[in-house]
């Protein structure tokens, strides 16, 4: 009762209709994209705010009354890190959506934690520019939900991640306390860089409120190479050979021949579905250097044994390309009643080792498993269809995850690449980072975020 009184008076600084605490409104707010048998805790409410003042406000408040305040925009995160696990008050973004300021000759953009990432990119686009983060979600993704995982994606190859085009940030602290972190330059060598800390903390020590970003010159011209394999190994080989061929594709994606077929079976689009892999290439620049690019990646396949390569150019085909790689989270799905998609990388030498030992891994638990992922960078998702109503499949899952995230970190890589730890990590980061390195993580928690209130439960047990 004391913090649901306690709630109410944090909340009664806010319009009411920026309140929710109906449990059917509450119960939305439990959970987020992440596929789990964890039980829900929750929220006492969730509030929309509308200005930096706003969170302010509830931040003030709730840090004086202990109450916990875990931030979201779009609840596409897979790992549980914008879910209430103590109750508390979900703070809701989608009200602060504002593109504030856009300066061409600066190449900056300023904005909203609630601008959505695809809305984004259009925007810039049109007049020009480029923001290359680009998550399979962006068409709902948030920025503020990018900055808090720094979220990646198929271009992270050739362009880098969120945290490579932050150029500063303004931030709420956990006692109400507003901060400008980084300066609006591309280059700054002033102190300790605190704005990258922010980056990938998953909330847990401040809240973005704005952003200013940087952008860069679109590209003139792309295209995207599909190119099939009869083995894994080849199709890792190619990537090695446009290396050596000096061309560096925007994305060097896969997929693999379970994949393939189960999106060819759900969404028709073509594909080569007796191929044990595919290789999505996107070569980008001027337009005069298409062809050139197009020849070099075609030779760069064919000498590791590309058996069939085919090239989009218009952006309608460009575009069929693409839905059907970003098809195959929800191809899976139609597998069976659950789909999980893990997040592991590994230095790219490794990369066809891991591959085949997941589903190694996954076939000895006697789970399906559709492998895709970013080759360039040795980012791979394995999407395994499960019941997790069932505990014979659930225990598997849990041995194969396990099994996984080991193989992983004994090939020098680590256990997420993009999505995060959120609560679903934890039991692995010990595994993964110097245990000094977590006590050092739990003592800058505890400057920022003394009373625990930020997004507690998340990436390591305080």
């Amino acid at each position: 009762m004391l913090l649901k009184n306690n709630t109410e008076k944090i909340t009664s600084v806010l319009k009411s209709d920026n309140v929710l605490t109906s449990l059917e409104e509450r119960y939305c707010y439990a959970q987020d994209s992440t596929n789990t048998r964890r039980h829900s805790v929750l929220p006492e409410a969730v509030v929309f705010a509308e200005t930096a003042e706003d969170v302010q406000k509830i931040l003030k408040s709730a840090n004086r009354c202990k109450i916990p305040v875990v931030c979201r925009g779009a609840g596409t995160n897979m790992v549980g890190a914008c879910t209430p696990e103590k109750g508390g008050i979900i703070l809701n973004f989608s009200k602060m959506n504002k593109i504030l300021d856009f300066n061409a000759e600066n190449m900056t953009v300023r904005v909203q934690p609630g601008v959505i990432v695809g809305d984004l990119k259009k925007f810039v686009e049109k007049r020009g520019l480029f923001y290359p983060p680009d998550p399979s979600n962006m068409r709902v993704s948030t920025i503020g939900g990018s900055i808090a995982q720094s979220s990646g994606g198929p271009m992270s190859f050739k362009y880098g991640t969120t945290k490579d085009y932050v150029l500063n940030l303004t931030v709420v602290l956990a006692d109400g306390t507003l901060m400008k972190l980084g300066a609006g330059t591309i280059k700054d060598a002033v102190g300790y860089h605190l704005n990258q800390l922010i980056i990938g903390s998953e909330g847990t020590l401040a809240v973005v409120v704005e952003a200013e970003l940087k952008l860069i010159p679109k590209p003139e011209a792309s295209r995207v190479i599909m190119s099939y394999f009869d083995t894994l190994e080849d199709a890792v080989s190619g990537v090695n050979n446009i290396i050596a061929e000096r061309i560096f594709p925007a994305t060097i994606d896969f997929m693999d021949n379970n994949s393939i077929t189960t999106v060819e079976r759900f969404y028709p689009c073509g594909l080569l579905v007796e191929k044990e892999a595919m290789l999505l290439v996107t070569i980008d620049g001027f337009d005069s250097s298409m062809d050139e690019q197009e020849n070099r990646v075609r030779r760069a396949m064919q000498e590791s044994g590309a058996s069939s390569i085919v090239t989009a150019v218009t952006e309608a085909e460009k575009e069929a390309v693409w839905t059907a790689r970003r098809a195959s989270f929800a191809a899976t799905a139609k597998l069976a009643p659950d789909v999980v998609s893990d997040d592991i990388i590994v230095p790219r030498d490794k990369l066809a080792k891991m591959i085949r030992e997941c589903k190694n891994i996954c076939d000895k638990y006697s789970l399906s498993v559709c492998m895709v992922g970013h080759a360039g960078d040795g980012n791979i998702h394995p999407q395994i269809a499960l019941n997790l109503e069932d505990d014979r499949q659930f225990k598997n899952y849990i041995s194969a995850k396990s099994e996984m995230y080991e193989l992983a970190v004994s090939l020098g890589g680590t256990i997420s690449a993009e999505h995060g730890v959120g609560y679903e990590k934890i039991p692995y980061l010990e595994k993964t980072v110097d245990k000094e390195a977590v006590n050092y993580m739990r003592s800058i928690k505890k400057i920022f975020d003394p009373n625990n209130i930020l997004n507690p439960g998340k990436i390591f047990k305080v």
